[in-house]
């Protein structure tokens, strides 16, 4: 296979992503730009390995499981999930929002775990699938300031500030005022995005080092975020601190090496008694 039909195959996986019923061959042919003839041997590999599958009766296209068995056998592997949510959960019952844990990967983010605390009125709890949108988000904010402001720049300038559509009203539009945002997230020790990555929601998020040195690289982010009006400056503080705290737990008990390979790095008998696991409230 050429690398064009492996990036076509790629593409093609992605526009089944966002079908939750499928969609007919030559809507999918119309999307990516390519025969019919094309499109449909590209689906006939697709579904010979296992990938998609064709409902007998609309003749639609739909993804099948495989993909997400294939995730969540490799975040098993590493044991990113287990590792993290035992803090999540905590962070979640400490702010009563919505928290997620995401990872490092080259030059983005992913997410790959989250905990429901609101537990009356509003919730907010968006879909785990969706990009990171980095200048537009605290997630994104936080882990931009803590690179080089070279790298930081770069890497959103060669993404530009579009967002692909996904931003809030007040999303950043250029590098001045990515720029002052990056500051003031390095002064603050948190970031925060208001109506940025969505209207009508506060962020707020910090990043978290693989391993309690404080030289180990940043593995990744934790982020709280809920409604606006839930999520006024009054608050703002009290969920800094609670983040903080995650932060330094989730740094004690990150897995460097995975789990077949090595134990988790040692903690405090007091940090095992706080992190000990209870009903996950997602």
């Amino acid at each position: 296979m050429t690398i064009a039909a492996v990036e076509r195959a790629f593409k093609l996986l992605e526009a089944l992503a966002d079908e939750a019923d499928g969609a007919d061959l030559t809507v999918l042919a119309e999307r990516l730009d390519l025969p019919v003839s094309a499109t449909h041997r590209l689906l006939a590999t697709l579904a010979e390995r296992g990938f998609v599958t064709q409902d007998p009766q609309s003749g639609a296209y739909g993804l099948t499981l495989k993909l997400s068995q294939l995730a969540f056998r490799n975040l098993d592997l590493r044991g990113l999930p287990d590792a993290g949510q035992i803090v999540l959960d905590g962070l979640a019952r400490a702010t009563r929002e919505y928290c997620r844990l995401a990872v490092v990967e080259g030059e983005s983010l992913t997410w790959i775990a989250r905990a429901q605390g609101a537990t009356a009125g509003l919730r907010y709890e968006p879909p785990m699938g969706m990009g990171i949108v980095l200048h537009a988000t605290a997630t994104g904010k936080a882990w931009l300031a803590s690179l080089p402001e070279a790298d930081a720049l770069r890497i959103v300038c060669a993404r530009g500030f579009g967002g692909e559509g996904r931003t809030g009203p007040n999303a950043l539009g250029d590098v001045d005022a990515l720029r002052q945002h990056l500051g003031e997230t390095r002064s603050r020790g948190y970031a925060l995005a208001v109506e940025e990555g969505e209207i009508g929601t506060v962020a707020m998020a910090t990043t978290f080092r693989a391993g309690p040195d404080a030289g180990a690289p940043v593995a990744g982010t934790l982020s709280v975020a809920g409604p606006l009006p839930r999520m006024q400056e009054a608050r703002r503080s009290e969920i800094a601190a609670a983040l903080a705290t995650a932060a330094r737990e989730m740094a004690a008990i990150w897995p460097l090496r995975r789990r077949q390979i090595g134990a988790l790095p040692a903690v405090s008998t007091e940090t095992a008694i706080r992190l000990a696991p209870t009903e996950t409230s997602a």
